[in-house]
């Protein structure tokens, strides 16, 4: 039974993208057309994740404290700890990237000739976010 509804949400989940893009493709284009394609993408692709987060969190109660026993107060920090290095490097590397990003493409815009500088600079910005990633994964590691 489990394996029919997985399908089935697959199914709806893949529906969900691949019709509105028919109905973009297909027929006239106009903005009515437009907004029912994109009310049907939203209301199917949530529709889904509602359905799915509802079927993983019916688990009967026995398989969550048989899980929990193993769990510290050590262990819960450490899943904060890189919860936190990842979310947080992962916000100021945004930041980063939109600073660093509008300033290359106006330098580029000016002199074509310096984009590799500019994307190097780019590039050290995104950096941030994979360093705070690297770190979760070495405090998870521990556990």
């Amino acid at each position: 039974m489990s394996n029919l509804i997985k399908i089935t949400l697959v199914a709806a989940l893949l529906l969900s993208i691949i019709i509105p893009f028919g109905v973009y493709l297909l027929g006239e284009h106009s903005k009515k057309r437009y907004k029912k394609s994109l009310a049907f993408n939203v209301f199917m692709f949530f529709g889904t994740f509602v359905i799915a987060s509802i079927m993983m969190l019916a688990t009967p109660v026995a398989a969550a404290t048989t899980a929990a026993e193993g769990m510290s107060v050590g262990n819960g920090l450490a899943f904060i700890g890189a919860a936190l290095a990842t979310g947080l490097s992962g916000i100021g590397g945004g930041i980063a990237v939109a600073s660093a990003a509008s300033a290359a493409l106006g330098a580029i815009s000016e002199d074509s000739s310096i984009l590799g500088k500019s994307l190097i600079f780019v590039g050290l910005a995104e950096g941030v976010a994979l360093y705070g990633l690297i770190i979760s994964f070495m405090i998870l590691s521990k556990l």
